[in-house]
């Protein structure tokens, strides 16, 4: 019996391909590629000749038995994206289920992947994240989708092609509200780019700005309700009194507040002072 190798291939810069990736396809009986075309100037630049078979979300289902009979028959095999490691948001999955349940030995090539890079680069926190990925291309799909991230902490990363950029910034910005972002262009590339902004700014950007290569957008998760939000007026006057009488001057105690729930300083001033 074969093995299946996931090999992680390089986002953009060839230099990043692994001696132990190159080693591993050079050794393997064939290599199943996203897209023979763009794996064959990776290899042709590393100067291997290994005979290839596509293997894509739109002939999956057929070509993924045809792979595992030939691991079964003791061949064994690479498998590749057009960049950084297969499986993750790229064709994969399914041949690794395959293998699961068929006994096929798997053994992981680790390589870049543009999804950590970004977030590595991003400027935003990155001890928590969620990988959405692409978003669903239909409208209300996509809404559902954003409506079910919005609430979540965590620092969001997704997927995005140039001619889809503008609407998806829109998108974004409408589900889930002005937050700060990193644009991740082209990276490893000649014209790498990170921009940290808003949701806001990045939109007003690119209204006029040609969307160009291919991006990772790294979202702030939503920020904890400060411990004010919510409140009735009633109910913040009353927590600048606590406060006071906790020894906090009652200018001081107002402007905190006023902060926190976003009431005016003076009204609160005036509403705890009455009070007293």
């Amino acid at each position: 019996m074969g093995t299946l190798y996931l090999v992680g291939t390089p986002i953009g810069n060839l230099g990043d391909l692994s001696p132990r990736a190159a080693e591993i396809l050079s050794e393997v009986d064939f290599i199943a590629a996203e897209d023979t075309r763009v794996t064959m100037k990776l290899l042709s630049h590393f100067e291997i000749k290994k005979p290839m078979v596509s293997y894509h979300e739109h002939n999956a289902a057929q070509r993924g038995p045809e792979i595992i009979g030939r691991l079964l028959a003791g061949e064994s095999a690479a498998i590749v994206t057009d960049a950084g490691m297969p499986c993750i948001s790229d064709p994969g999955e399914g041949l690794v289920a395959l293998c699961h349940q068929n006994g096929v030995k798997i053994a992981a090539v680790p390589g870049p992947t543009a999804a950590m890079t970004a977030l590595a680069v991003s400027g935003l926190p990155t001890r928590h994240f969620v990988f959405e990925g692409f978003l669903p291309v239909k409208k209300g799909e996509r809404r559902e989708r954003l409506a079910l991230l919005a609430p979540l902490p965590q620092t969001l990363i997704f997927y995005e092609a140039p001619h889809k950029l503008r609407a998806t910034l829109a998108d974004l910005l409408e589900g889930l509200g002005d937050r700060k972002i990193s644009l991740c262009r082209e990276l490893t590339k000649l014209y790498e780019e990170v921009s940290l902004t808003t949701l806001g700014e990045a939109n007003r950007e690119y209204e006029t700005r040609e969307p160009r290569g291919e991006y990772v957008l790294i979202v702030a998760g939503r920020e904890p309700e400060a411990p004010g939000a919510g409140l009735t007026p009633e109910e913040a006057a009353e927590l600048v009194r606590q406060l006071v009488g906790s020894g906090v001057s009652l200018s001081d105690a107002a402007k905190q507040v006023a902060r926190d729930s976003g009431y005016q300083k003076g009204v609160l001033y005036k509403m705890a002072l009455e009070e007293k």
